[in-house]
């Protein structure tokens, strides 16, 4: 058998108090009638003002002149939008308890479309803890019957009382003890700063707000209208605003201290302006196998338009191909059947090499020429782009700086010693390098610093000297060797920078305010033991 039907407890809800329309003119004649402004707070719950007005006409008084204020920091409880809602429809348990005995019994889906999936999560808990329910799992579905036929909504209760005393902090704990935790651990009520002011008047106070003119205009100067006007006075030694001007990208600002090192270090810049490229270049010339992993589209994009290439120099061209496919200059060659219509695809070049493999062409013309061969130290730093999968390390559009000399004579020592300068001039000092394998540089090493910050030893750059079978068919003389190295530009930049994940440098992650506050890239020279030099 149901309970008869309850009788609930009437709990009253505080009346909000009206808010009166208040403007510095009314707030001027208040002053003037009072004398002053002992707490703007308790003056605006006595006349019914909204505190925020109140404050803002004190603020355009005191822009006047006409008063002074001493701010005075206030705590208050403050409803949530949770608990003002609880307030005016009842606590979540008393709108489950109401719902149960309003249908002598209802199962959880009927609770939930009756007052909302949310409350009667929250409800039914309360509910069930306060033992005003019950579940009759003896009915399918379970039902939810009431235990109770009278019952006290008390958070209501509470949180009228706190509206009542005004949020004060003292009354209220006062008024309600440890309540006042549950509340605020049911996110039901916060506790928020309120700046009050005390104001009091100054000998230029006035009950007439009359604002000064700011500027001369025409027509006060046609009658004696401007001999009666007060003006603001002018502050001709106060700056403007400060212009927002643009920012370098932190990759722009190492981007051009390298270009300087490798400058002072004695190398001329490659043009790099060649974005797409054909395979050949940057395959097939770096004696590259038509069958390597890196020419797959896994790894490389193809342009659709235009797809093919058509200026290849012939002889060159056909150079290349004996090379590939039957060798020459000591070697045998990849011995495969080698495809013109593979070399002549159009990409978009996935690494600065192919920069360097033109410029080392136009050397052997310029050789082959004149009959002289003059020694170059090159470098680029330029965009290229891979089909990587996207990481903390891995982007698909990124930058390459790249430097080799074309000298006689040149060995593994050589090239170690060039890039023990680069490194140390970039503050690195502790190097290693590791044997690897590329198929256009043999020998060829990894290049590994240990990085004091990070306490680790990192892989920052590759390394090698170009294999004949590279530079025969381009019409270098046979005693020329050329070494070369290569790092990635965001990494020393996310090094220099300590930034965790390549990706916050470009697109939506890059932070804007950090950019504009990162310094300038400077790398101290270090000298051999240590030391800035």
């Amino acid at each position: 058998t149901l309970p008869a039907p309850v009788r609930f407890a009437a709990t009253p809800t505080a009346r909000r108090p009206e808010v009166c329309v208040m403007d510095q003119q009314e707030l001027a004649a208040y002053i003037g009638r009072e004398g002053g402004i002992p707490d703007s707070l308790e003056v605006s719950k006595k006349e019914g003002w909204t505190h925020d007005k109140v404050v803002g006409a004190i603020k355009s008084l005191q822009s006047l002149g006409y008063v002074t204020t001493i701010p005075k920091e206030n705590k208050s409880w403050v409803l949530t939008d949770e608990g003002t809602s609880c307030m005016e429809k009842g606590s979540p348990e008393f709108q489950v308890l109401q719902a149960v005995l309003a249908a002598s019994g209802i199962t959880t889906e009927g609770l939930d479309a009756q007052v909302g999936a949310d409350v009667a999560k929250i409800g039914m808990g309360k509910a069930m803890q306060n033992k005003w329910l019950e579940m009759d799992r003896s009915q399918k579905p379970p039902v939810v019957t009431a235990k109770v036929t009278d019952a006290q909504d008390i958070l209501k209760q509470q949180l009228s009382k706190v509206q009542e005393l005004g949020g004060d902090v003292d009354a209220v704990k006062g008024a309600l003890g440890k309540a006042v935790d549950d509340l605020k651990k049911r996110k039901m009520i916060v506790e928020k700063k309120i700046t009050s002011f005390k104001v009091e008047k100054t000998a230029d106070f006035k009950t007439e707000i009359k604002k000064d003119a700011t500027d001369l205009t025409a027509d006060m100067l046609k009658g004696d209208k401007w001999k009666a006007e007060t003006f603001k006075e002018y502050n001709l030694t106060a700056l403007g605003a400060g212009l927002q001007g643009g920012h370098l990208h932190p990759l722009l600002k190492v981007r051009t201290e390298i270009r300087n090192m490798l400058t002072l270090m004695g190398f001329e810049e490659m043009p790099t302006n060649r974005w797409v490229e054909s395979s050949f270049w940057n395959f097939d010339t770096l004696f590259q196998p038509q069958q390597h992993p890196a020419r797959d589209a896994h790894d490389t994009f193809f342009i659709t338009e235009p797809a093919r290439t058509v200026n290849i120099e012939k002889d060159y061209l056909e150079r290349v191909k004996t090379m590939h496919e039957s060798g020459g200059a000591g070697s045998i060659g990849w011995r495969y059947n080698w495809s013109e219509d593979e070399s002549r695809k159009n990409i978009l070049r996935t690494h600065t090499t192919a920069v360097s493999s033109r410029m080392l062409k136009l050397c052997a013309d310029e050789y082959k020429k004149t009959g002289v061969f003059k020694p170059k130290r090159c470098f680029s730093i330029d965009r290229v782009f891979r089909n990587e999968t996207l990481d903390a390390t891995h982007l698909a559009e990124f930058h390459q700086v790249e430097g080799f000399v074309c000298d006689r004579g040149l060995t593994l020592g050589h090239l170690i010693g060039v890039i023990r300068e680069f490194f140390r001039r970039m503050g690195l000092i502790k190097l290693r390098f590791k044997p690897a394998y590329n198929p256009y540089t043999e020998p060829s090493m990894e290049i590994f610093a240990f990085h004091p910050v990070l306490n680790k030893w990192i892989e920052i750059g590759n390394s090698g000297v170009f294999r004949p079978e590279m530079l025969r068919p381009m019409g270098l003389p046979e005693d020329v060797s050329c070494i070369a190295w290569g790092l990635g530009l965001e990494r020393a930049t996310v090094i220099k920078y300590g930034i965790s994940h390549i990706r916050e440098l470009s697109g939506h992650k890059l932070n804007v305010v950090d950019q504009k506050k990162n310094p300038i890239a400077w790398y101290g020279k270090v000298a051999d033991e240590g030391t800035v030099a």
